[in-house]
């Protein structure tokens, strides 16, 4: 019989490398938050992503949008170097050889602990060349003016960067539904970019998201 206590002895069973209490680290009298690793961390309070958001609008109007999920590719690029390296040192294992469950385990957690919210991820659609994201309690849909529009585009920026380098494909991301806009939750639909465009169109339309996910099936079935 194998015995629990000689395989604990031997490897220690480890828990989630960002579960909060041991991965946000600090010195509160220096004012400093790190990462386990000693990355520097800000806290950014609400009213300063409110001043950016209503600067951006005052300033560049509707491209605002567009500067902001620029903002969350370029992000997203050391965000995805980062985790990468930080979970492939501390399980001791490439990416490759990692389980599906624990690298979305993962990838939840940090977000989390980010404060960037809860994110779920829905890979029914992935035959078809879709990865469908789900948030709430976004600190971005938070901060933003109500009803001018879907306010996550930095998270769709940070998504679609994370997914391109995590597959070696160009991605892109489209918000399908937002909580600025009195949605229960933030949708988000990641693709190729060419097949992307419909579900853009769709939802520039206001049309929610099961019936742009409904569509871009459709418009998928028919093209192959």
């Amino acid at each position: 019989m194998i015995s629990v206590a000689n395989l604990v002895q031997e490897k220690a069973l480890k828990g989630n490398y960002f579960t909060p209490s041991a991965y946000v680290q600090g010195d509160f009298e220096l004012g400093l938050l790190e990462t386990r690793l000693g990355s520097r961390l800000i806290a950014l309070p609400e009213v300063l992503l409110q001043g950016i958001y209503a600067g951006l609008d005052e300033e560049i109007g509707q491209a605002t949008g567009i500067v902001l999920y620029n903002c969350g590719r370029w992000w997203g690029k050391s965000f995805y170097r980062r985790f990468i390296q930080e979970v492939s040192e501390y399980y001791e294992m490439p990416l490759a050889q990692m389980e599906m469950a624990q690298f979305l385990s993962c990838l939840k957690q940090c977000w989390k602990t980010h404060g960037w919210g809860v994110v779920n991820f829905n890979f029914d659609y992935y035959s078809q060349g879709f990865i469908v994201v789900n948030t709430v309690n976004s600190p971005f849909a938070e901060a933003a003016p109500q009803y001018k529009g879907f306010a996550c585009h930095p998270e769709a920026g940070i998504l679609s960067s994370f997914f391109s380098q995590l597959t070696g494909e160009e991605l892109g991301c489209v918000q399908l539904s937002c909580e600025s806009m009195g949605a229960q939750s933030n949708y988000f639909v990641i693709g190729l970019e060419e097949r992307l465009k419909l579900a853009k169109a769709l939802s520039e339309e206001g049309h929610d998201h099961s019936t742009i996910m409904d569509r871009l099936l459709e418009s998928n079935s028919t093209d192959n």
